[in-house]
């Protein structure tokens, strides 16, 4: 007979993964104010190789709208400039020769309504593979019982998925919610 955790501790990893993933994504999205995390997905050429800007570079948050970035070498200021005038970013850097500074401009309401609807496409993700860990589980323990699992444990077991499944939505809806203040104060 096999024990409904084989099962559910994988859904539960899946679950929390999900969580995870939500997470760092939504840190990724701009909401107005200056943050580190945005530069994460920005590569510059270093010596050949794509590097993150905060492996060539010390970046800090001086004040709510402003990026810091003290490259460590003279020669990375033109790369760095490069890669964020080239990414998705939207923002001009300027460069006085010891940092370069990126403002980052407060968000029109129109601006703020499309990263909500971003990110509550996210969590809408996140959901769904909460509910296919959930689905796994539950298709596992249902042919556990063909293989001579008693019924009672496989309810039992799927009563646990359904409260993991239920607990990981609230965490969802929490994250999201998070964020979504953070977008909308202006």
């Amino acid at each position: 007979m096999t024990d409904p955790k084989t099962y559910l501790t994988p859904a539960e990893e899946k679950m929390e993964l999900a969580v995870a993933y939500l997470d760092e994504s939504l840190s990724h999205i701009r909401a107005g104010r200056a943050n580190p995390k945005l530069l994460d997905s920005i590569r510059v050429d270093y010596y050949g190789s794509a590097a993150p800007i905060s492996n060539v570079a010390n970046i800090s948050t001086p004040d709510a709208r402003t990026i810091a970035i003290t490259p460590w070498e003279k020669s990375m200021f033109k790369e760095i400039e490069r890669a964020i005038i080239n990414s998705d970013l939207g923002v001009m850097p300027e460069n006085n020769g010891e940092v370069i500074r990126i403002s980052i401009p407060p968000l029109t309401e129109e601006r703020r309504k499309q990263l909500v609807k971003q990110c509550k496409a996210e969590a809408e993700q996140a959901k769904v593979s909460v509910r296919n860990a959930r689905r796994d589980a539950i298709e596992g323990l249902k042919k556990a019982v063909k293989q001579g699992m008693p019924e009672d444990v496989e309810k039992d077991a799927e009563t646990s998925a359904q409260k993991l499944h239920d607990r990981f939505m609230k965490k969802i809806d929490e994250v999201f919610a998070a964020k979504e203040k953070e977008i909308l104060t202006v």
